[in-house]
């Protein structure tokens, strides 16, 4: 048996000629990605427990790593396996998101499905299914039905491992199991520990195991190689994150779990698990373009949904971070009243803004975060007395402004639920078609977490009802992205991830200028952000002198590019944006793209990614850097080499620094083609945004 594992290992890692490997040897079997580089290895060990390995170009990745359950109310399901059958198949197609980063979606694999049975009583049965893509892997558990799981089980954690072969460079966060919401470490993988484990600052303690990290986590090998795992298509499930075994370079997955339950997730078979996946690519853009995530999803189920438009929005929000106004009535300093809003609607009409939030409009706010007690505190059809819903609505239609509701739940969502068929309701009849949702503070009832399966429930019960009344949710303190936007696209975008309104009031000062160098390759693998850039008054000078935008003002423009979203906020105050010629690339830019193209990058350092507008020849670059000015050259390849074009460009002027002098910058012109190289001068915690235009025949 020692020599036939051996045998077997030796031509996994010298990746065998056969382009779909569907034989099994006793307990062996195989997948490899349509283009050959990507190799999956299945075995079942000598006492029958399900493993893998994963290799890339014949080096591998994942070494030999264990499979399995673990119940409240039945013995574990890991071990005592044999294999009953394979299947293969391989898929090659093509699919158009309703919106997105590219209109067209490939989605190519090889597929492997592991049926296995227990060989003594009870005889469970339990199916793996594997895809390799060119992109990395994709498998999850299914439990089929059957006579001996008839029973609700009661999983106390899955016994997923990821099994490294090198100490690499990580960039990660806690595994918080309620928030997404802190500055991302880069360390090596040995160098995971507590250390990092910080109180979020503004709300109440959260739950961090020791030792854990949240997904996505990235990764780049000694040769060079980068790595990315996560999960994709989480339903009905917990989310996961990963217990560090730094001494052995392991990864175990750690599903957040219930402390009034007492077990993580509650299934009845039929079921699957989510997708546990690792992106792989030879450059850290590669798992930018990457698609594996919602390729692993259902197709969409709601077909076109012509009531939403990607769009560019402002809103009563960012005064509310700077101490202007509040999000309560009783405190005299309201925000949302009718004469603002309409304000806001008159710039949204003037500058090429299709939207409105308005924060703070129903009652509630005096009782929403610091309070015990906040089941049925907000109601979600009420305004305050100094806010019109109707008339707002109103004026923003005959404007041709949009508005987007929101809806705080101060993390009770039974009181949301309760609600949510009558919010949405008044929304379908106001012709209201986004909501901005937020979820702010401990999950109510006690012992529930953001991320467990309770609320993984209710977020997609919220996108299922929204649906049915044609509204399209923009989430704050969400569940991660999984890729469910492609099955449900009302899922529009989340915020999940230390946004802009850090550098408001966080005690650190803000978020690093590192931080949006990072963020590309991390947080926005799992989809949209809700980052809401374009902060014109860095430096906050008349509301505090504490707290600033640790970016450069064209590292702000750059992130219109850069962060991918449907809905892009022009988050500063309309009197800092009125009289700038910055404004105008706002004003431009698009939010739903034909093609996206990640140019050049290197994780927590720079990145540049240029995107085509939907349905239009226009094409828009933005580049960050880190703390540190770098010069970039990139080739404008992409644009269509029949036609020349006319580039406006937005970069840091000569003396620009993110701290020193952040608001210097130049707007010049100049004639471009597809034969042209830029340079682009970044300055410290800088950018480049570039609008390009077909020049007039």
């Amino acid at each position: 048996m020692d020599s036939l594992h051996h045998f077997i290992s030796a031509l996994f890692l010298l990746s065998a000629t056969i382009l779909l490997a569907s034989c099994t040897i006793e307990n062996y079997t195989s997948v490899k990605s349509p283009d050959d580089n990507v190799s999956i290895l299945f075995s079942l060990s000598d006492n029958g427990t399900p493993q893998y390995r994963v290799a890339y170009k014949s080096q591998t990745l994942i070494d030999t790593s264990s499979l399995g359950f673990e119940f409240k109310n039945a013995s574990p399901l890991k071990n005592n396996f044999s294999i009953v059958s394979t299947h293969t198949r391989s898929v090659n197609e093509t699919w158009n998101p309703v919106w997105g980063e590219n209109s067209e979606i490939k989605n190519h694999f090889n597929e492997l499905l592991i049926e296995m049975q227990e060989q003594s009583e009870p005889y469970r049965r339990l199916h793996l299914r594997f895809r390799a893509f060119n992109d990395g892997i994709g498998f999850r558990y299914e439990v089929p039905m059957q006579q001996s799981l008839t029973d609700t089980l009661f999983i106390t954690d899955e016994l997923t491992e990821f099994k490294l072969t090198g100490d690499h460079d990580t960039w990660w966060i806690p595994g918080d199991w309620d928030i997404y919401e802190h500055l991302y470490n880069t360390t090596k993988f040995s160098e995971i520990d507590a250390i990092s484990k910080r109180d979020h600052p503004n709300l109440a303690q959260t739950y961090i195991p020791e030792n854990a990290v949240n997904t996505p986590v990235t990764m780049k090998t000694g040769d060079g190689t980068y790595l990315s795992f996560h999960e994709a298509d989480l339903t009905d499930y917990a989310g996961m994150t990963l217990k560090i075994d730094s001494l052995n370079l392991k990864m175990s997955s750690n599903l957040v779990g219930s402390d009034r339950r007492g077990h993580k997730v509650q299934r009845k078979a039929p079921f699957n698990t989510p997708w546990r996946t690792m992106q792989i690519g030879e450059r850290a853009g590669d798992l930018i373009e990457s698609n594996l995530i919602v390729n692993l999803n259902e197709p969409n189920k709601l077909g076109d949904i012509p009531w939403f438009k990607p769009t560019k929005y402002v809103g009563i929000w960012w005064e509310m971070h700077l101490g202007k106004s509040t999000w309560d009535y009783e405190s005299g300093r309201h925000g949302a009243t009718t004469e603002n809003a309409k304000r806001y609607i008159d710039f949204a009409a003037q500058n090429n803004i299709g939207a409105v939030l308005v924060e703070g409009w129903n009652t509630g706010w005096e009782r929403w975060i610091g309070f015990p007690d906040r089941e049925g505190v907000f109601d979600f059809v009420t305004p305050y007395p100094d806010y019109d819903l109707k008339e707002v609505v109103s004026y923003a239609r005959e404007n041709g402004v949009e508005i987007i509701m929101h809806h705080e739940t101060s993390a009770a969502p039974r009181t949301y639920e309760a609600q949510m068929d009558t919010a949405y309701s008044l929304m379908q009849d106001l012709g209201i078609h986004v909501v901005k949702t937020g979820y702010v503070g401990q999950i109510i009832p006690e012992g529930e977490y953001h991320h467990g399966q309770w609320m993984v429930n209710h977020y997609r019960k919220a996108l299922e009802t929204a649906a049915k009344y044609e509204v399209a949710i923009n989430a704050h303190e969400p569940i991660k992205g999984t890729g469910i936007r492609r099955t449900i696209p009302n899922a529009i975008s989340r915020e999940g991830l230390r946004g802009q309104e850090y550098n408001a009031w966080s005690v650190e000062g803000g978020n690093p200028p590192e931080h949006l160098t990072i963020v590309p390759f991390t947080r926005m693998l799992s989809g949209p952000i809700d980052f809401t850039p374009g902060i014109f008054n860095i430096k906050f000078d008349e509301y505090q002198e504490k707290n600033q935008v640790n970016t450069t003002l064209a590292q702000q423009l750059a992130l219109y590019v850069v962060l991918f979203s449907p809905v892009q906020m022009a988050a500063d105050l309309p009197e800092h944006y009125e009289g700038n010629p910055a404004f105008q690339f706002i004003r431009d830019v698009a939010v739903d793209w034909d093609e996206s193209h990640v140019l050049n990058g290197e994780i927590g350092e720079f990145i540049t990614i240029a995107r085509k507008e939907k349905e239009a020849d226009n094409w828009f670059v933005g580049s960050v850097t880190n703390e540190e000015s770098r010069n970039l050259e990139i080739d404008l390849d992409f644009l269509d080499g029949d036609k020349t074009y006319r580039a406006v460009i937005y970069k840091d002027g000569e003396d620009a620094h993110w701290d020193d002098n952040p608001l210097s910058l130049q707007i010049s012109e100049q004639e471009v083609s597809s034969e042209t190289v830029l340079t682009l001068k970044l300055a410290p915690g800088g950018g480049q945004a570039i609008s390009i235009f077909p020049k007039d025949e």
